[in-house]
């Protein structure tokens, strides 16, 4: 799998490589995506739309709206915040902490997502996908329990706690401005 840089490939805009991989190692979605920042949630890359990104298949989809993603250090999950219309406000991951390089951030996608949706209401995903996956992949049982605490807390906190409720506005806002410049 390869990145799509398209018009971001300039210098004026720092770019991170970001990698979703299956528990086996095979690849699961890949991304360029801007460098925002980071504070005290972790790294924030964003995209803007007409990026694109690669599935598992190795097909190609762009992005039709603008949307940041925290990766959180040391934490089990990744936050993606999508701009409105988008029906689903925040998209969270359930991971393996993700891995930082100098320009790349690598994690291994545990399966379990939660959807916070404009309307307020939270829902879990991809249950069925993940008890699959802990015989599949052999997931030890402290990865399960772990990626079900983390489901839970995420869960539970997802409409109530930063980096939820605010933190992420003035990433989005960058993201926008960015691509109106570009």
């Amino acid at each position: 799998m390869e990145p799509d840089r398209g018009r971001w490939g300039g210098d004026s805009v720092s770019m991170v490589r970001t990698l979703f991989r299956k528990y086996d190692g095979r690849p699961h979605r890949l991304l360029e995506s801007v460098k925002l920042g980071e504070d005290e949630y972790g790294l924030w890359v964003g995209s803007a739309p007409g990026q694109r990104g690669q599935r598992a298949d190795g097909s190609w989809v762009s992005i039709d709206h603008h949307r940041v993603r925290l990766y959180p250090r040391g934490q089990w999950w990744s936050a993606l915040f999508n701009d409105e219309p988008h029906p689903t406000r925040i998209y969270c991951d359930v991971t393996m902490p993700a891995e930082f390089g100098v320009d790349s951030v690598t994690t291994v996608d545990l399966d379990l997502d939660i959807r916070l949706m404009r309307d307020g209401t939270v829902r879990v995903m991809d249950e069925d996908e993940f008890l699959h996956h802990q015989v599949e992949y052999g997931y030890p049982p402290q990865v399960v329990a772990t990626a079900q605490a983390t489901c839970l807390w995420l869960t539970d906190h997802i409409t109530t706690t930063e980096p939820f409720t605010t933190a992420y506005k003035p990433y989005l806002d960058q993201i926008r401005s960015l691509s109106a410049a570009t």
